[in-house]
């Protein structure tokens, strides 16, 4: 079995912070609100999450290597402000890793004394073959928590409840290890429509993050926007190290 370790590279204190879980799920979704927040809220590069299993790659930012799977955090909270811990990656894990990453999600969580976990994702909506989704149609959000509490704070969003279905990657593994180990854990999800784009449903789940947390009144459409851009720089990146992989002849399955 895989073994997943994190790694901090500047000591931070993390109690009450808010994780936001960016590990890819359908589309982009959840890579474009890990990144717009590390963005928004100048999140700095603090810890890295690493594996033997994972591809030998290093990725450049401002002349400044960094790991493969990253952790960001803000560096000063103002009094009142929420502190913001955000995992982000390039990584499509494959199966055989879902299970080490949430659990060490989890793991993080309960050593940084963390009080609330968010996953967001995308939503593949079956369709009847042929049918389309309405011209300018409403894209819905849905959400789940993993305790009464977390639950009680999807009220906040404009979020429906998901009553049935399955939810898998990452995302699963932390609902399942938040329900058992009594942990807040909230799934958000989003249709992706990857006909028309991943970034409104990244950006109406950006608005119902800031909802429940943020409380910073986001508007929608500029996160479209944002997204849009977002989601251009992001398919390129996943490219290139697909590319870089293959370059050097490692197994890329189960990654971009």
């Amino acid at each position: 079995m895989a073994t997943v370790e994190i790694v901090e590279l500047r000591r931070m204190d993390l109690r009450d912070a808010i994780i936001i879980d960016g590990f890819p799920s359908v589309g982009l979704v959840s890579s474009i609100v890990a990144n717009y927040l590390i963005a928004l809220l100048k999140l700095e590069y603090i810890a890295v999450m690493d594996s033997d299993a994972f591809p030998s790659l290093s990725l450049i930012k401002n002349s400044e290597p960094m790991g493969p799977a990253r952790i960001y955090a803000r560096p000063d909270v103002k009094p009142g402000e929420t502190q913001i811990v955000v995992f982000s990656t390039e990584l499509q894990p494959g199966a055989n890793l879902l299970r080490d990453i949430g659990t060490a999600i989890i793991d993080f969580a309960l050593a940084q004394k963390c009080k609330l976990i968010i996953s967001a994702g995308g939503l593949l909506i079956e369709r009847e073959e042929g049918e389309v989704p309405e011209e300018g149609g409403e894209i819905a959000v849905y959400g789940v928590g993993s305790t009464d509490s977390a639950q009680e704070l999807l009220m906040k969003a404009d979020a429906e409840p998901f009553v049935e279905g399955v939810i898998s990657g990452t995302a699963g593994v932390l609902l399942n290890e938040g329900k058992r180990r009594g942990i807040d854990v909230i799934t958000l999800l989003s249709e992706a429509r990857p006909e028309t784009a991943d970034a409104r449903a990244a950006a109406l789940i950006l608005a119902a993050i800031d909802q429940m947390v943020l409380h910073m009144n986001l508007n929608v459409e500029p996160l479209c926007k944002e997204a849009e851009r977002l989601e251009a720089q992001l398919k390129v990146l996943h490219a290139d190290a697909q590319k870089q992989s293959k370059a050097h002849g490692q197994n890329v399955e189960g990654y971009f």
